[in-house]
């Protein structure tokens, strides 16, 4: 499970490149994955995080996103902007309010987002299904991975691409990347919990 790069060699020996519909969270974490994964992949981003408190804040990401794609000048990557509803998101995490973060409020949360991806995935015929969340040190890629194991059990054909994309200096050239384009950049994971536990 945890060999990232074989998993590409395999895809890469494909005759075509495949769709992957790939969950963003905002636009500083896509920058490194964006950039490898087009290499391999007809990418649609999808961008599904009614997690994020307010609506200001998502939009700020949502902006930040659509300032990184206009950089990229790619014309293969296409944008779908789920619907926002943070109230009802909020209200699933609310009996987990009080978890430490990267604990279980947070495993519930990647949970919901990827599913939300993976069913729209199956919906619309995508071979392939990823999230760049691995990307950030706040994260656990491990709980991230077990998630896409899961789900894509569930919602067969659509395969898991197992990622981390900190591997290999992946975090490293994501902040040098960062820093380089002045991307806006958020102090807090998304929720109204993470904002007051760390804003």
């Amino acid at each position: 499970m945890n060999n990232y790069q074989k998993h590409i060699k395999q895809i890469n020996s494909l005759d075509h490149k495949p769709t992957l519909l790939l969950h963003v969270c905002c636009g500083v974490c896509s920058v490194y994955p964006l950039v490898y994964l087009r290499k391999y992949f007809d990418i649609t981003i999808y961008f599904a995080n009614s997690n994020i408190y307010p609506y200001e804040e998502y939009m700020n990401r949502l902006n930040a996103l659509n300032t990184y794609l206009e950089y990229l000048n790619d014309p293969t990557i296409k944008i779908i902007t789920a619907s926002y509803d943070n109230d009802s998101y909020t209200k699933k995490l609310e009996n987990l309010k009080d978890e430490p973060e990267g604990g279980a409020r947070c495993k519930l949360c990647y949970k919901l987002r990827m599913e939300e991806t993976f069913k729209y995935a199956k919906a619309h015929n995508y071979e392939y299904c990823t999230t760049i969340m691995s990307i950030s040190n706040r994260k656990n890629a491990d709980y991230i991975n077990e998630i896409g194991e899961e789900l894509e059990k569930e919602y067969l054909p659509v395969k898991y691409l197992y990622a981390d994309f900190k591997k290999g200096d992946g975090i490293t050239m994501n902040d040098k990347m960062n820093k380089e384009l002045n991307l806006y950049h958020q102090n807090y994971c998304g929720c109204i919990y993470s904002m007051k536990k760390d804003g």
